[in-house]
């Protein structure tokens, strides 16, 4: 009885020294992948209603979901110009009553909502510093003059002030931005207001975490303070920067919070986009990525949250922030092989779902994590090949145009392969696999299947009726058998490692095959083609004001249709010919002829 009596007491004493989870920033080997719900504009096609509709299948696969900041902004919004931050939700995405109901759909499926929050600037609605008076918990918050920086909008807010006799806060903490109202964060009002904004998010809707928009615009002990107060699960901020200014705001949270690694994104988008895969395995103008191990200054890859695209990126065109112009598919392979917790772009995902559900499966099985340890096994211009140990495993990635080319040794058995890239797996994972992902298709294909194991005399056993294979039960076979997966029926495979009459290792996939039925496209009369003319139309949504340009491109650099002397990135301009039925803007860009 002593014995027992005294065993508890130091189960209690070692649970009472754990440090607090909601402490950490970022989880500890946290294997859990992120998706970024939103592109830019995409006011339609992710409301909260459309999104909700996903949350089982995105359930299967993503741990967080990033949304837009999701209040009122006045208009029209992505939610960059924040108003209102209590009473009004009915947002570009939707009413608040259907964001609860998002949150909670996700929250049934397992996924943490993280908020995108924005409290470096605000929006004003009555005058240069009149924001909205809300009330929640009983307490009436607001803002004033007082409360925004005085070299706000590089003097123009010290005009307004003077002109209208009134008062400043202090200078801003970090970078200005022109456009709405810098926020003093030294003012003890405007940390109220914030602290009282985040625990509205955790514990009135019921996010699990924040995404920080523009960090860089007040000092990050701030973060520090406004995390310890509202204790978020997971935390992010946008340091768009190189990385020894990300390391040292995530030092200045004191590790409350963890952040994009923009260097990562950086160094996959000049492999990319300039055909040299080796620079995977250098650095960004001298900028390792947050999450190499190579890099001098400490171990932050518990802190590192990647990406290979975002909302801004995708979309702007400048040197610094070049979109990722190719190789989507092994650029998300690279992204989700290795350590850092990953953010895959909604584009990426509704583009190439199937390739990245299956890529998650390998993560998954191995067991990767954010602080999972890597090592560079090959490089060369069109290939890189780079080795990542996790909780359950190794695996092998390897990317680039020639990534066929590249040809581990024995030890390695390759699971998965798309178009510019490849896992592999060594045999000691002892399980069955299969290389094609559950989920929707719409025509019949085929699934390879492979073993796994040690044992040479193992084979594989599968069934597609929904039945367990055993050694009585289903088709014998070798490993590297493909499945021939019918049309327009429900098709479960299930597939196991036989040995010695003993199966082990079962693997599932559920795949519903049926066509899915093209929407009506109705072509407008004034869309025409003359004849041997090379040319594309484009139908744009309403929302769309600039002028749309066209840049097309084969996998070979010199073979650029939209490229001269005239016309880099974002390409050529097209024309503007009308509106389609559905009120859209049709464009239409041709080629003249030259490379």
């Amino acid at each position: 009885m002593m014995k027992y009596l005294r065993i508890t007491l130091a189960i209690v004493f070692a649970l009472a020294l754990k440090p607090s989870v909601h402490a950490q920033g970022w989880p500890e080997s946290y294997e859990g992948v992120m998706l970024q719900g939103f592109y830019w504009d995409s006011f339609d096609a992710t409301n909260w209603t459309v999104l909700k509709g996903q949350a089982e299948e995105l359930g299967q696969y993503f741990s967080l979901v990033w949304l837009p900041q999701s209040a009122n902004c006045g208009g029209t919004s992505m939610g960059y110009d924040d108003l209102y931050w209590f009473s009004n939700y009915n947002s570009s995405f939707g009413n608040e009553d259907e964001l609860r109901s998002l949150i909670q759909a996700f929250k049934d499926k397992g996924i943490g909502t993280i908020a995108d929050v924005v409290v470096n600037h605000r929006k004003s609605n009555n005058g240069w510093f009149g924001f909205p008076s809300e009330t929640y918990k009983g307490v009436t918050y607001s803002m004033s003059s007082t409360d925004v920086c005085s070299d706000d909008d590089e003097g123009k807010a010290q005009t307004e002030a003077d002109r209208l006799g009134v008062a400043l806060g202090n200078p801003d903490t970090g970078e200005g931005w022109n456009g709405m109202r810098d926020l003093d964060h030294t003012s003890e009002n405007v940390q109220k207001c914030v602290k009282a904004y985040l625990d509205f998010l955790i514990n009135e809707l019921g996010y699990e975490g924040f995404r920080y928009d523009m960090v860089k615009g007040y000092d990050g002990s701030y973060t520090k303070l406004y995390n310890e107060s509202s204790k978020p699960k997971f935390s992010v901020g946008e340091c768009w920067d190189g990385t020894p200014t990300i390391r040292k705001w995530i030092d200045a949270t004191s590790k409350t919070s963890a952040a994009f690694d923009f260097q990562f994104r950086f160094t996959v988008r000049n492999a990319a986009n300039g055909g040299d895969w080796t620079m995977l395995g250098k650095t960004n103008d001298g900028n390792w990525p947050l999450v190499s191990s190579n890099y001098e200054s400490g171990d932050y890859r518990r802190y590192a949250v990647t990406f290979v695209e975002n909302h801004d990126t995708e979309r702007r065109s400048n040197a610094e922030q070049d979109p990722l112009k190719k190789d989507t598919l092994a650029a998300n392979a690279y992204l989700l092989s290795m350590p850092g917790t990953p953010c895959v772009f909604l584009t990426h995902w509704l583009d190439c779902k199937q390739d990245i559900k299956s890529m998650i499966d390998v993560r998954r099985l191995v067991g990767v994590t954010n602080q999972s340890s890597v090592l560079n096994f090959a490089s060369a211009a069109k290939y890189y090949a780079v080795r990542t140990i996790g909780n359950n495993g190794r695996m092998l990635c390897v990317v680039g145009p020639e990534a066929d080319s590249y040809t581990p040794n024995g030890q390695w058995v390759r699971v998965l392969r798309g178009y510019h890239y490849a896992y592999y797996l060594t045999p000691d994972q002892n399980t069955a696999w299969i290389d094609r992902a559950s989920g929707h298709y719409e025509d019949s294909f085929v699934a390879t299947i492979t073993a796994l194991s040690t044992n040479p005399e193992t084979q594989l056993v599968y069934t597609t009726d929904g039945t367990a294979p055993s050694s009585t039960n289903g088709m014998k076979c070798a490993s590297g058998t493909t499945v021939t997966i019918p049309a327009e029926k429900t098709t479960t495979l299930q597939v196991a490692l036989l040995t010695g009459g003993v199966v082990s290792g079962l693997q599932e996939r559920v795949y519903e095959v049926s066509a899915t039925k093209p929407e009506t496209v109705v072509i407008p009369d004034f869309c025409v083609r003359t004849e041997d003319e090379v040319c594309a139309f484009f139908e744009a949504p309403s929302t769309w004001t600039n002028t749309i340009c066209c840049w097309a491109w084969t996998d070979s650099p010199a073979d650029n249709f939209t490229y001269s002397q005239r016309h880099n990135w974002p390409g050529v301009d097209c024309t503007y010919l009308g509106n389609a039925a559905n009120g859209h803007k049709v464009w239409k860009w041709t080629w003249d002829g030259t490379l």
